[in-house]
């Protein structure tokens, strides 16, 4: 049998940076993270639009994408080794939320909720946001909400691979297997089965496995409600450029960011079944989708749809949210799941709380107690209302 301090399942962006977090805290912790897909083809990590926001209705996810904000600044200081030196690109021109009559008075109450959580946003009037950028059709919008600062987009994967590298550095383990099973008492994991025979034993096991992330939590008999949502990127061109351009979402469901000389787009699925395959749904591209963009953004009339790609939401279906910290039964089985689309943003607010948790009892720097899995348990559902797509 193997041993390790910890093992984690999945070396995503969630392993990864709990991976870090728990080798930077405490040196010399024998730290084991144990994945499949090596190449990350089909990993949410390598997959993301890589976008942050504080624009969230829940304030524990506004104080994580603070603290993610405030890491992406300085990730190249925390994250960088001599020969590989890590570049994010971070840019933050902000997110554009747009809402229709009906629609405001939503957006009202999480700009009161964003607000008073310090997230420093701004309710934009039609007039506004001709002004600022007339580009934008705001014939039919009653009003926008914009992040005035700490919102915009990086390089995810760049910040992915910085993890796992720094986090190897220090002395974490990375074993290509796959894990199969998990051997457990009524309290505790007491062995984690790898398809390639051998068997894992781990004072803690950390379930960061995405999207498979309920399909892990089953081989310790537990429910955890997360299953892969795919969602289709539409990689676009277009003729004119949209000067400052944020991160739109737009009032029918799409959303639209620059990503160098393109533009990247995404909307609502056409189709939800859980863990379809990882390819475009170019269903989602027709007429209906290209008038909308073009109604919005008339220089879009002229766009050209230059290639897709699918990735997988690690969607949370009991009500879009984490689940970050310990069963309360099997004691040593800790979970960071669930992210429903934020998880790249949050990924160094999470591991770090959740390092915190395993190694101090509690996670100190950033309060996510209310995203622990007993509210599962409890059918106590802490609804987060702004997930976009």
């Amino acid at each position: 049998m193997n041993r390790a301090d910890v093992v984690i399942v999945g070396s995503g962006v969630m392993g990864a940076a709990t991976a870090w977090w728990l080798t930077r805290l405490q040196p010399g912790l024998k730290v084991t993270l144990v994945e499949s897909d090596t190449r990350y083809e089909k990993a949410s990590s390598s997959l993301s639009a890589s976008s942050i926001r504080q624009q969230f209705t829940c304030p524990v996810n506004i104080r994580l994408s603070q603290f993610g904000i405030a890491f992406l600044r300085e990730a190249e200081q925390h994250l960088s080794l001599p020969d590989h030196p890590l570049a994010l690109g971070l840019q933050e021109p902000g997110y554009l939320y747009l809402a229709q009559r009906e629609q405001a008075a939503a957006l009202q109450t999480a700009h009161q909720i964003q607000k008073q959580a310090g997230a420093d946003v701004a309710l934009l009037t039609p007039e506004a946001l001709r002004q600022r950028y007339p580009w934008l059709n705001v014939d039919d919008v009653a009003l926008g909400s914009l992040g005035l600062s700490g919102e915009g987009w990086f390089d995810g994967p760049a910040l992915h691979q910085a993890f796992l590298k720094k986090a190897m550095a220090q002395g974490v383990q990375r074993l290509h297997d796959r894990v199969v099973g998990m051997d457990h008492t009524a309290t505790q994991i007491t062995g984690v089965r790898l398809a390639s025979g051998g068997l894992l034993h781990g004072g803690q096991v950390v379930n960061a496995a995405g999207a498979w992330g309920g399909e892990v939590a089953a081989m310790a008999g537990v429910q955890l409600p997360v299953v892969g949502a795919r969602r289709t990127v539409f990689v676009l061109s277009c003729p004119e450029p949209l000067p400052q351009c944020p991160l739109l979402i737009d009032p029918t469901g799409w959303w639209l960011r620059p990503e160098g000389r393109f533009l990247i787009s995404g909307a609502e699925p056409l189709h939800t079944e859980p863990n379809l395959p990882l390819e475009p749904d170019w269903s989602e591209w027709n007429d209906e989708q290209w008038a909308s963009l073009a109604h919005r953004i008339p220089a879009l009339a002229a766009l050209r749809v230059e290639r897709a790609w699918a990735g997988y939401y690690e969607m949370n279906t009991f009500d879009h949210n984490a689940v970050i910290g310990p069963h309360p039964e099997l004691r040593n089985l800790y979970f960071i799941n669930g992210f429903s689309g934020h998880g790249m943003q949050h990924a160094a607010g999470a591991g770090l709380a959740l390092a915190e948790w395993m190694l101090l009892g509690q996670a100190q720097t950033i309060d996510v107690q209310e995203l622990g899995f007993e509210r599962l348990v409890q059918n106590r559902p802490l609804r987060e209302l702004a997930v976009i797509g």
